[in-house]
């Protein structure tokens, strides 16, 4: 059968901030019958939301900008403009995480949130599963530099109208997954939405 899978063996190669886990497995192949024995690293990651906060009555999107390290090599550098996002606690559910991490990371209240879409961002490797929303909100004095002391967060928040925010995306300074997809989807929805949340 095609999608059997069989868990031969799995070792903890690593468990400090993040989990690794190597896996022997074998799985079923389209033609039929099993595949050889494979070794495989998972990088071991929860459910995460992540949210485009939109005040429809500015047109405005609430951006963040923080370090990654994972673009540190990036030409453009390792401060990105992001998405307000955070995995999950256990037994937490996603849209309490979403609302958690706009008050942490942006000093927001989300006043209605509307699911985009679950993805993985990158199933070759990670477990990560991404809940993405946009939410209604009132930008009126949202600004600063936001972030838990504990977690050494560091988060600037910026209030962009649409065209500049698009503008930054068609012009590769927004490069990363979540904000990418966000944006896009938010172009062929912005019109319903701001007959929805404008008034």
């Amino acid at each position: 059968m095609a999608k059997q899978l069989e868990i031969l063996n799995c070792t903890v190669a690593y468990n400090g901030f993040f989990r690794l886990e190597r896996y022997q497995l074998r799985h079923g192949l389209f033609a039929g019958g099993m595949s050889q024995e494979l070794v495989r690293e998972l990088f071991r990651r929860g459910r995460v939301a992540a949210v485009l906060p939109y005040d429809a009555v500015r047109d405005a999107v609430v951006l963040i900008e923080q370090f990654r390290i994972g673009a540190m090599d990036a030409p453009t550098g390792a401060w990105l403009m992001e998405t307000i996002a955070g995995v999950a606690e256990p037994e937490e559910t996603i849209t309490a995480v979403a609302h958690r991490e706009a008050r942490e990371e942006a000093g927001l209240r989300l006043d209605e949130l509307m699911r985009i879409c679950d993805y993985y961002p990158s199933p070759g490797a990670s477990s990560e599963l991404v809940s993405l929303f946009c939410a209604r909100v009132d930008a009126t004095g949202v600004e600063g530099v936001h972030g838990l002391a504990e977690e050494n967060e560091d988060i600037r928040v910026h209030v962009l109208p649409v065209e500049e925010a698009m503008d930054m995306l068609e012009h590769g300074i927004i490069n990363s997954a979540m904000p990418i997809i966000a944006l896009q989807w938010l172009a062929l929805n912005r019109e319903r939405l701001l007959d929805l949340w404008a008034d």
